[in-house]
């Protein structure tokens, strides 16, 4: 049987770069909707890792001879305690648009001093392998919270999050820029190397 990898996501956005990422990886990757499973899976932990691997195993019970990779990822913005953290995507309910999220944001950091604007995007992914044994790895990236909108690319809170060393936000930056410098490339790069210290680059 054909070896693949299949991501425990429905969000197209997501996939787009989860592929570029490991498109020369040698084998294909398939969001769980195109894998044919469609369930509904109850976020409950307490981390992003956590969260990461409850998604892979869901999914890996369905698919037992496929490895599942899942990501679990967010905002924390330091000066309002790290929020919104793990309900990143829940954040002011998860069918409102990230239009109004990061306005929300904005309005709540409007006025606070630059240097107290810091934050961060973490990114953890979680892999099932068909033997049932699980490794997670997390990546993160540094940046502040913009004053205003910024940047068509990208998706979520991209328009809002500001690396100074690059001057823009992750929504004004190329696909290839952002997919180097984010969280969620560092996570599958790093997953990319336990893939293949697992299984050999030439069984991949």
């Amino acid at each position: 049987m054909e070896k693949r990898i299949v991501f425990a996501t429905g969000n197209q956005d997501k996939m787009k770069e989860i592929r570029m990422i490991l498109e020369d990886l040698g084998i294909p990757v398939y969001s769980m909707k195109e894998a044919g499973v469609n369930i509904e899976i109850v976020e409950d932990g307490t981390s992003f890792e956590e969260n990461a691997e409850i998604k892979a195993r869901a999914v890996s019970r369905v698919l037992k001879n496929d490895i599942v990779l899942a990501d679990d990822s967010g905002l924390e913005i330091d000066y309002l305690d790290k929020a919104p953290g793990i309900y990143s995507a829940r954040f002011a309910g998860e069918d409102t648009s990230y239009d109004v999220k990061n306005r929300i944001f904005l309005d709540r950091l409007e006025g606070v001093p630059e240097e107290e604007r810091t934050a961060r995007f973490v990114c953890a992914v979680a892999a099932v392998f068909p033997d049932g044994t699980a490794k997670t790895v997390r990546g993160t990236i540094e940046g502040r919270i913009a004053h205003e909108i910024l940047g068509e690319n990208g998706f979520g809170y991209d328009p809002i999050f500001y690396v100074p060393e690059y001057g823009c936000t992750t929504g004004e930056m190329s696909p290839e820029l952002k997919n180097k410098l984010s969280h969620r490339g560092i996570a599958l790069r790093a997953m990319r190397k336990i893939l293949e210290e697992k299984y050999g680059k030439e069984a991949l």
